[in-house]
């Protein structure tokens, strides 16, 4: 099995619905998504995937999507808060936890078609999350 990694760093805010502890406050992070690509064998290129190809379609999405937005779960009063107010607002089904955003990524990653074996999220520097289908 071929693996090749690509990790993509992206800042964002959220806070968690249902949680008692100081994450239930807005807050921000400086987050880096790790995508992992696995194959049996090697492309005509000699590759899993190539760098940049993951770079160009997973970047670019983070980037429009993600970076330097607000990520709410969609029953939370900010999203309203935040979109009268004019700020960028990512609203998803759950909480917008490591856990929640790395299988986003995956599934997004997945669904352009990339060999994908697993995303991990780190929120800092010593946590992550890893979602693998």
């Amino acid at each position: 099995m071929y693996t090749v990694v690509k990790q993509i760093h992206f800042c964002y805010g959220h806070r968690l619905m249902n949680y008692d502890g100081q994450c239930r406050h807005p807050h921000g992070h400086n987050g880096r998504a790790e995508f992992e690509m696995s194959a049996e064998r090697l492309d005509a290129r000699g590759m899993v995937t190539d760098f940049t190809d993951i770079k160009n379609a997973m970047k670019d999405w983070i980037d429009a999507e993600i970076d330097h937005k607000m990520l709410l779960r969609k029953d939370d009063p900010a999203v309203k808060v935040f979109g009268d107010m004019g700020e960028p607002v990512f609203v998803m089904d759950e909480n917008p936890t490591a856990e929640s955003i790395s299988k986003l990524f995956y599934d997004k990653a997945k669904s352009l078609g990339f060999p994908v074996r697993r995303v991990s999220v780190w929120e800092t520097e010593t946590s992550f999350a890893t979602y693998s289908g």
